[in-house]
């Protein structure tokens, strides 16, 4: 799991997860920037699918958006998109993610804009504030 904590961060490291005692390559290594967005568009086209097929209108997709991720990433730290793409959302201390984090991440996830300013560990303002980070299953 994740040995050390933001607090304790290295300012020398040599890639993206290392100051949390991430490995480099493999399981629990930080996940590349094309799983999260292939995993992000997966999830997209799930609730968009799921808004046409129920309500007959792609205008709650959004909404639908939102509970998935928000619940999903709660309980589990993994959508649909994500299980797919074999990465899931963790604590940097390695715990759960749970329904407060999960609230914060979702709602900046929703802006848009937090998820594009990304740091070395590939971390969004949204992963940033909720102290999370994604990594590979």
């Amino acid at each position: 799991m994740v040995a050390q904590t933001a607090a304790s961060v290295k300012k020398d490291a040599s890639y993206p997860g290392e100051v949390f005692g991430l490995p480099q390559d493999g399981p629990m290594s930080v996940a590349p920037m094309w799983r999260r967005l292939a995993a992000l568009f997966a999830d997209w086209l799930l609730c968009t699918v799921i808004a046409i097929g129920l309500i007959r209108s792609q205008y709650w997709t959004i909404a639908i958006f939102a509970v998935e991720v928000y619940l999903l990433t709660a309980m589990l730290g993994i959508t649909v998109g994500k299980r797919i793409l074999g990465i899931r959302v963790i604590r940097t201390n390695g715990d759960r993610v749970g329904f407060k984090w999960a609230a914060v991440r979702t709602l900046l996830l929703l802006a848009v804009v937090p998820p594009l300013f990304s740091d070395r560990d590939l971390r969004g303002l949204h992963d940033r504030a909720a102290d999370t980070i994604v990594v590979k299953l």
